[in-house]
């Protein structure tokens, strides 16, 4: 089954701002066959930290393995670098995301295409660098789950 991570911000949003793009995203891919890999998946303790943050201190994420700061580094990289497609949502992004920025070089470093809903102006991500590693540049999360099905021809 052809598998897309879905990379994106998470400090500095709760729970449900963190998963309700990823869960559009899976609903506009999944009939075409296309699995779709959340690094919140199966992680619905950590809908009573709040707000996360930069400091990945929340109680909640000793709950399980898969949720301290090693944890979900070690699954999160795997999950960047086995992908067929990295599918990264960085609208209205008020911060720059470190996370998302290491998935995206984990899978550029794997040679994985990587398209970006981005807007067409400004945002705090833009830099030479990882724009060069963005095969794809949409301004919409449906675009680039479009781009996406395009690319895996589905």
């Amino acid at each position: 089954m052809l598998q897309v991570y879905l990379a994106g911000p998470i400090s500095g949003l709760n729970y449900d701002g963190a998963t309700d793009w990823r869960e559009q995203a899976k609903d506009l891919l999944s009939p075409f066959g296309i699995k779709t890999l959340s690094p919140l998946r199966n992680q619905e303790h950590m809908r009573k930290i709040g707000i996360f943050t930069n400091a990945a201190e929340e109680t909640a994420r000793l709950e399980s393995p898969m949720s301290t700061p090693k944890g979900l580094t070690i699954r999160d990289r795997w999950d960047a670098m086995r992908c067929d497609v990295l599918l990264v949502n960085l609208l209205g992004a008020k911060t720059v995301s470190i996370g998302t920025v290491m998935e995206i070089a984990w899978a550029d470093s794997k040679g994985i295409p990587i398209v970006a809903a981005i807007e067409p102006t400004t945002n705090p991500h833009e830099h030479a660098m990882l724009m060069h590693c963005i095969g794809y540049r949409v301004p919409t999360l449906w675009d680039a789950c479009d781009v996406t099905r395009q690319l895996l021809a589905c």
